[in-house]
């Protein structure tokens, strides 16, 4: 253990000891005037709530500094799990499937493979009866024909 983490855990021991004193003497005071006891909270616990509300918006803060692009990257992810699934059926059926629940099947890790990171089902046509297609991702707004669209076509 090093010193400064000595020192830190020595001077915690300190708090709590001068806490549970101080936690006695109040006691003892309630108790000879017959007053209700009082919450008291342990400098400790005092501290980890601390921590604590400090660290969730430093995390989200976090998150959204170093990884801005996440929920684009995990519909990226999951139209690239879709197309190997298409051509998996293009290989066995020698032609793409009329509607994306044609590959889930009875599959339950695939059940949420047709919606996108914002809960919006993908829209999905074949053309030249099944031999090609277009998947698209309306993106973050909901709304189709927006630059934040993800467009897929296989010709």
């Amino acid at each position: 253990m090093h010193f400064a983490e000595l020192l830190a855990e020595l001077l915690m021991l300190f708090d709590d000891l001068k806490f549970w004193k101080k936690k006695k003497t109040r006691r003892k005071f309630e108790k000879e005037n017959g007053l209700p006891k009082q919450e008291m909270v342990n400098p400790s616990n005092k501290r980890y709530v601390i921590l604590i509300l400090l660290i969730i918006p430093l995390f989200i803060l976090f998150n959204y500094l170093f990884f801005p692009n996440r929920a684009q990257k995990e519909t990226v992810n999951k139209i690239s799990k879709i197309e190997s699934l298409l051509e998996d059926e293009k290989k066995a059926f020698n032609r793409y499937p009329d509607s994306l629940s044609d590959i889930i099947r009875n599959n339950p890790t695939l059940k949420n493979i047709t919606v996108d990171y914002w809960k919006n089902n993908f829209l999905y046509k074949t053309f030249n009866k099944g031999l090609s297609y277009s998947l698209i991702s309306k993106g973050k707004d909901g709304i189709l024909n927006t630059e934040d669209d993800i467009k897929i076509t296989n010709k």
